[in-house]
């Protein structure tokens, strides 16, 4: 894992190459601490930064930005391509490998290039990764994502100088930055907690979409150049639900574990430690079990509990630890440790991110370091397998409320508008007014309705979860939710969560379950054998029952969180009346102050928990004071 940077000059101009390269290089330390480098051609205006997080070849033969056989191609590489020894045989028996200086994926990666060429090599990885191509040959910069999303990449012009690199922070320090905030991206963050991709919070800056790759030459801008697919969640989706597992349970079971072993025992490799989260859940419970299965020696386990009774689940991960024979850890932390992390959080995350569990998922992964350099998770399986609460609910609740006729619920909704309600009336309350299943679900996740009515100037761009020509075409409300949820939610907040705790603590994490080879079959099984009876990731269960007591795993899930709502009344109260200031938001301009206020009294007293809410608010301001 690492981090790394550049920029293009992308017009003819001479163009020289910044001093202040070695701040933006130090922006990225805690994703590289091993190693650095710069690469640069002053003649083309364009540079390259690494900072390099030693995982396989530890030696000098990894060091990026690095060099192809033949000095044709350069490139800067954050990731891991698993599969990277196989690409070699391949390479080997077609006659094409160079000879080899080292042992690294980058190395491999650079000779693949160089026989198959930019898409071809793409498509034959499994891995995770983002990076930067300088062709000498071709007098061309390519910028690319792993299919899953797994590693960020962002980009975008500032004046003629393209800007690119592992986290804003690094494009941030490079004097032509000169980008304001986008309001339409800001209203994104109040609905959902995240900024989807393609948007930043920085006007003109971009997410490079997971899955995709985009081409750059000398003298072109944003509106010369167009991104190009190499795989998309939508098509695996469709081809998937059009071509259905046709087996028996037992067989979709053997296949999967079989699947997801592979997947495990690939990411198993490593020069250097490695372990994995372990919260005692359905998902992190069966990657650790099929680790442990193929491991000669116990598996590292982590995890962390709270002190707060109904937010622990550590009993739960080190009962089967136990069961499995790892070598577990962990953590009991009080409010003050993740509260003391809050005034850090603008940096960590370097666009506001208002997923709370941030906090749990910062301390799990220093906790981690301090005995490994790797840790494997958990995360997909809900996503993948039907594991979120609304998968089960939804269907049910939305079946009901269509019953009444429209015009009917949009009359109750204006009666009862404003009267005091309970939590779970007043969402249901929500929803009544809504024309379909769709908006339904997107109101259910929207933690502000109507965001562009608070943003001053705002507007919402449009995203997969509003856009139905964006929408893949699937046999079930379940199955839509599982597609929107995996093509947005886990891809900007989960994985955006997990990557930018563990690298702050220069952690490198991975995801099985995210192998596209674990994703592809998992849409081909129909839904009965992801939700059943009422439960959720029905296969995942049967697999993980092989190997850990079903009593050992059925309990209610909880899910990674902290008691935000408790804190922003005691311990965090200050700290949020600081930024919620009334004078202060009228000052900075961002949102309108009397609703804010309005909520933020609501929720001290009480009336609502609007935790959620509040809190994306409070990330955006305490960003906001860090710029």
């Amino acid at each position: 894992m690492c981090g790394f940077s550049g920029f293009y000059a992308t017009v003819n101009k001479s163009c020289t190459i910044v001093t202040g390269f070695g701040e933006i290089m130090l922006s990225l330390r805690h994703r590289g601490p091993d190693d650095s480098g710069t690469w640069y051609d002053e003649k083309q205006g364009i540079a390259l930064g690494h900072t390099r997080l030693a995982i396989v070849d530890l030696s000098s033969a990894g060091h990026q930005p690095m060099t192809s056989a033949g000095d044709r191609f350069v490139i800067a590489f954050n990731g891991e391509i698993y599969n990277h020894l196989d690409l070699r045989n391949q390479l080997e028996s077609q006659g094409s490998a160079p000879a080899w200086r080292g042992h690294s994926d980058t190395e491999t990666l650079l000779a693949c290039f160089i026989a198959w060429g930019i898409e071809a090599t793409l498509k034959a990885t499994v891995g995770m990764f983002a990076l930067a191509l300088w062709d000498k040959q071709e007098q061309q910069l390519t910028l690319a994502r792993d299919r899953l999303g797994e590693k960020p990449l962002y980009w975008g012009w500032c004046g003629d100088t393209l800007l690119f690199g592992s986290e804003l922070k690094a494009l941030k320090a490079h004097p032509d930055f000169n980008a304001g905030v986008d309001r339409g991206a800001l209203s994104l963050l109040l609905r959902h907690n995240y900024i989807p991709a393609p948007y930043t919070i920085y006007q003109g800056i971009e997410k490079l979409p997971a899955g995709q790759y985009v081409q750059i030459k000398k003298g072109q801008l944003r509106a010369d150049v167009q991104l190009k697919v190499y795989w998309q969640l939508n098509h695996v989706i469709e081809h998937g639900l059009a071509n259905p597992f046709s087996g028996t349970d037992t067989q979709a079971t053997n296949l999967l574990e079989q699947t997801i072993r592979q997947a495990v025992s690939g990411q198993m490799l490593s020069d250097v430690p490695l372990g994995a989260f372990l919260s005692g859940g359905v998902d992190s419970s069966t990657i650790v079990a099929l680790m442990q299965q193929q491991s000669k020696q116990p598996v590292r386990t982590f995890a962390i509990g709270f002190d707060e009774p109904g937010y622990n689940e550590a009993g739960y991960a080190k009962e089967v630890a136990q069961h499995l024979g790892t070598v577990h850890t962990e953590l009991y932390v009080s409010a003050q440790d993740a509260l003391d992390l809050v005034p850090h959080l603008p940096d960590i995350y370097c666009e506001p991110f208002a997923d709370s569990s941030q906090l749990p998922t910062f301390l799990v992964s220093r906790m981690a370091k301090q005995h490994v350099t790797v840790a494997l998770s958990g995360d997909g399986g809900d996503e993948l397998f039907g594991g979120y609460n609304p998968y089960q609910f939804a269907p049910k609740v939305w079946s009901t409320l269509q019953r009444l006729p429209l015009p009917l619920r949009q009359i109750a909704c204006r009666l009862l508008s404003g009267l005091p309600l309970p939590d779970k009336l007043e969402k249901l309350l929500r929803v009544f007014p809504v024309k379909d299943k769709e908006q339904f679900y997107q109101i259910l996740m929207s933690h502000w309705d109507n965001p562009w009515q608070l943003v001053i100037g705002g507007n919402e761009y449009p995203t997969l979860i509003n856009s139905t020509a964006q929408w893949p075409k699937t046999d079930s409300f379940e199955h839509w939710m599982m597609a929107m949820d995996a093509g947005q939610y886990m891809i900007d907040d989960i994985l955006v969560k997990v990557d930018r705790a563990a690298m702050a603590n220069s952690l490198e994490t991975r995801v099985p379950l995210l192998d596209h080879r674990v994703v592809e079959l998992a849409w081909k099984l129909p839904l009965h054998m992801k939700i059943r009876g009422g439960v959720g990731k029905w296969v995942l269960r049967e697999i993980l029952y092989r190997h850990v007591p079903r009593e050992m795993i059925e309990r209610p899930k909880k899910g990674f969180s902290v008691p935000l709502g408790q804190w922003l009344r005691g311990p965090l109260r200050d700290w949020a009346e600081a930024l919620l200031n009334k004078e202060r938001l009228e000052q900075e301009g961002y949102f309108n102050s009397v609703v804010v206020r309005r909520v933020w009294s609501d929720h001290l007293q009480g009336k609502r928990d609007h935790a959620r809410k509040l809190w994306s608010i409070l990330m955006f301001q305490a960003w906001l004071e860090k710029q």
